[in-house]
């Protein structure tokens, strides 16, 4: 992923996998950008969104699911609460769920 390219860079709302590191495995919501190569996840259960992990975009596997609720809470109010984060990423790992079981 070239860092630079500003289309290819997450967005707000952005669900993530973390690929490295202590929460390997692990999924997130991007909730802010921090230099050209850092972002800052959170799930809203283990991370907080008053406590989120910075890590660098080169560590995470981007989906292509945008919670479009969240990106409008944080992009209006600054802020989000972990309900919400909690229950998008609940919702977005459900869909996954079904789909694999359909592909069955």
């Amino acid at each position: 992923m070239n860092v630079t390219d500003v289309d290819n860079r997450p967005r707000l709302g952005q669900i993530v996998r973390v690929k490295r590191g202590r929460d390997v495995g692990m999924y997130a919501i991007v909730i802010g950008r921090d230099d050209p190569h850092f972002v800052l996840i959170a799930d809203g259960d283990q991370r907080k969104y008053d406590r989120p992990k910075k890590k660098n975009i080169k560590h995470i596997q981007v989906t292509r699911a945008v919670n479009q609720e969240v990106a409008d809470v944080l992009r209006v109010a600054g802020r989000v609460n972990n309900a919400k984060l909690r229950y998008a990423l609940n919702q977005y790992l459900l869909k996954m769920k079904q789909s694999e079981q359909k592909g069955e």
